[in-house]
C-alpha cells in the first residue's frame, strides 16, 4: 500500500487534505495498472476500497481525534469486500452518527468519485475528494482537497485562496470568467437532469448562448469549472455530501459561487447525508443562472 504522507503540522489542514487525496489518486493509478479493465467490478471495488482504507489510516493516524464519513465507510457497501483484489475483511466503518454530529471537526470523504469513469481505459474524470468540516467556523467547510489522479493534479484550499498542484509545482488557482453571452454547462454523461435541456432554451431566449458539456464524476465536472474548461455545474438528480463537499470547499475557497440550485448554502455533517443538488459557476454568473433555474423549475410542463 502507498505510504502515508510525511506529517507536517506547520502546513495545516489544506496540505494534509492535499497530500491525502494525491497519494491516494496515485494509490488508484496503480490499482488500475494491478488489475486492468477487463473485470470492471473488481477494478471499481478494489479501488474504492484500497483508497478507502489509505485515507482512513492517514486520517486516524494524523487526526486521531476527528469524526469520519466516508462513502466507503457505510455498512451498506460492505459486500464490495468479496470482489475487491486483496481484500481481507469488510471496510472500516464511519464514525457513529452520534459521535459525528457531536464532533468539532469531520473529515468527509469520497475515495474514489467517478467509478464508472476510473473502470474505462483512457478515461481520466475521475476524482479522489478530502474535506474537513468545522464546527468552529460555523458549521463550515474548513479545508478540501480534489485529487484528479489521472489528470495529473490536485485542487486544494490555502491559507488564503486555493491552488493547482501538478508537475509544475503549485500556482493560484484563478477563476475565469465566462466569454460574453456564452455559458458551457458540465452535466452528467448518462442522465443529464431533463430541467438542464428547458434551462438551456431558457437563457437561450434571454439571449445567451448554452453548450452542455458531458463529464464524468461531480469532482471533474467542478473541477473543470474552476479550471476554464466549461463555465458552470448544474446538478439535480441526487447526490450525497462525499460527493460535493471536498470540491464545494476548494470551490468557495477560489472564489466560485457554490450553493443548492435555489440558491440556498450548502450544509454538511448532517444526520442525513443525502444533499441532492448543487449549483458551481463564476460568481458573476450565479444571478443569470440560478434566475433561469427557478424560472424552469417553477414553470409547469409546457
Amino acid at each position: 500500500m502507498t505510504e502515508l504522507p510525511a506529517a507536517d503540522p506547520a502546513a495545516g489542514d489544506h496540505a494534509l487534505a492535499g497530500e491525502l487525496a494525491a497519494h491516494a489518486g496515485r494509490l488508484l493509478l496503480g490499482v488500475r495498472d494491478e488489475i486492468g479493465f477487463a473485470d470492471a467490478r473488481a477494478l471499481k471495488d478494489t479501488g474504492d476500497l484500497r483508497a478507502h482504507e489509505y485515507l482512513m489510516a492517514g486520517l486516524a493516524a494524523a487526526c486521531p481525534a476527528d469524526a469520519i464519513l466516508s462513502e466507503e465507510g457505510r455498512a451498506s457497501v460492505a459486500g464490495k469486500s468479496a470482489t475487491a483484489v486483496a481484500m481481507d475483511g469488510p471496510p472500516t466503518g464511519n464514525t457513529d452518527v452520534a459521535a459525528r454530529l457531536a464532533a468539532g471537526r469531520v473529515w468527509i470523504i469520497d475515495p474514489l468519485d467517478g467509478t464508472r469513469e476510473f473502470a474505462e481505459e483512457g478515461r481520466a474524470d475521475w476524482a479522489v475528494h478530502v474535506a474537513l468540516w468545522e464546527r468552529r467556523r460555523e458549521g463550515r467547510l474548513a479545508a478540501g482537497a480534489v485529487a484528479l489522479p489521472a489528470q495529473g493534479a490536485t485542487l486544494r484550499t490555502a491559507a488564503e485562496g486555493a491552488v493547482v498542484v501538478d508537475a509544475d509545482g503549485e500556482r493560484p488557482l484563478l477563476l475565469k470568467p465566462p466569454a460574453p453571452g456564452r455559458l458551457r454547462i458540465a452535466v452528467s454523461r448518462s442522465r443529464p437532469p431533463e430541467f438542464l435541456t428547458r434551462l438551456a432554451e431558457r437563457l437561450g431566449e434571454a439571449g445567451t448562448e448554452v453548450e452542455l458539456v458531458p463529464i464524468g464524476s461531480a469532482g471533474a465536472k467542478i473541477a473543470a469549472v474552476l479550471l476554464g474548461t466549461v463555465d458552470a455545474y448544474v446538478h439535480a438528480g441526487g447526490q450525497y455530501e462525499w460527493d460535493s463537499a471536498a470540491p464545494a470547499a476548494v470551490a468557495l475557497a477560489a472564489g466560485a459561487h457554490a450553493s443548492r440550485i435555489d440558491g440556498a448554502p450548502l450544509a454538511y455533517n448532517r444526520k442525513d447525508p443525502r444533499l441532492p443538488d448543487i449549483l458551481v459557476c463564476h460568481p458573476g454568473s450565479a444571478s443569470t443562472l440560478l434566475t433561469g433555474i427557478r424560472d424552469v423549475t417553477q414553470a409547469p410542463p409546457g
